[in-house]
């Protein structure tokens, strides 16, 4: 029986990890309630307009949060199951700081080396949730921790790195860049690179608000694959707010008999 995800843990983990966005949220709308007491009229309309709205995104962010990470089937891997990424000898997976896939994929994959890595640093990834997330989620046994410029395996080791909803920590475009060079350099020579990514476009702004800056745009995210040295040989959407990108070195293709 491979591992499984409970209903409601992927927004519930969400709402946990990012619980002051809510209060804050609610802090300014019970004071633009209480303003509102004291006004008539058109600003009296406008106000409560401003304050449906708000709410709205809010609500509208939560449904969409409980859709890609409870509903949507976004962990059941099945995005894996792509012809070119079936033999592998051996896997590594790279996060930042939080770990909800490395139990899944040793599930999926039980006769697979692999190897789990963080790169987390406090004081390059700053982001509050990830402190929080590491607090009360333990790591996965094993997990090794390492910096964005040095991953402790030698050249061409690796048929598969997975980066699920991890590259976007890194905010800096030269150590992004950088560290998707390493990532090129554990990689066999036919073997690929998973990056599992919102991005920064019209799905996810009308889901997320302004919440959607912290995610990278496509124009970034092929920037960076091209300075690092690697081709994007397939590029889809898993859902309407997930994008998976596939890459292998420049002078690699897709190969179903590796």
């Amino acid at each position: 029986m491979g591992a499984k995800r409970k209903i409601g843990s992927g927004v519930y983990r969400v709402v946990r990890f990012n619980w002051h966005f809510y209060v804050i949220a609610a802090g300014v709308l019970g004071l633009l309630i209480f303003f509102l007491s004291g006004t008539s009229g058109w600003m009296h309309i406008g106000g409560w307009i401003l304050v449906l709205m708000a709410m709205l995104s809010v609500l509208i962010s939560l449904l969409v949060t409980f859709y890609v990470y409870d509903l949507s089937g976004l962990y059941d891997l099945s995005w894996l199951n792509h012809p070119a990424l079936g033999n592998h000898v051996s896997i590594i997976n790279i996060h930042a700081g939080y770990d909800e896939t490395t139990e899944l994929i040793v599930s999926k994959f039980p006769n697979t080396d692999v190897q789990v890595f963080d790169f987390f640093d406090p004081k390059k990834h700053t982001e509050v949730s990830i402190q929080r997330a590491r607090n009360l989620y333990p790591s996965f046994p094993g997990t090794r921790n390492i910096s964005t410029e040095n991953i402790p395996l030698k050249d061409k080791t690796t048929d598969l790195v997975l980066l699920i909803f991890a590259a976007h920590e890194i905010r800096d475009d030269e150590e992004r860049r950088r560290f998707f060079t390493e990532c090129g350099r554990v990689l066999k020579h036919e073997g690929h690179i998973v990056v599992v990514e919102h991005l920064r476009d019209l799905p996810n702004a009308l889901a997320y608000n302004i919440g959607f800056f912290h995610f990278h745009s496509s124009h970034t995210w092929n920037e960076t694959f091209k300075t690092a040295g690697l081709s994007v040989l397939e590029a889809r959407k898993i859902n309407p707010f997930v994008n998976l990108y596939i890459l292998g070195k420049h002078d690699s293709a897709f190969s179903s008999d590796r």
